[in-house]
């Protein structure tokens, strides 16, 4: 099961692909696209934190694994 809530990434699909209609099954692919993404921008974020010896993520790290993941 998804963790992250399909209403939210079917009104964000919905939004920025101009308005057009989503099908349920596009929306899953996108739930399972966007959790990937923020599993890897999560582990280069936690590189970030740990290269710097912190144990807290900071809005840096994230800056920085957004480099990272692309």
């Amino acid at each position: 099961m998804a963790d992250l809530p399909n209403a939210v990434v079917k009104r964000l699909l919905t939004k920025h692909g101009g308005g057009l209609r989503v099908s349920g099954p596009a929306v899953d692919k996108a739930v399972q696209a966007v959790e990937d993404y923020i599993a890897r921008l999560a582990r280069a974020a936690q590189q970030s934190a740990e290269g710097e010896r912190r144990k807290t993520i900071m809005d840096g790290d994230i800056d920085a694994g957004r480099g990272q993941v692309g």
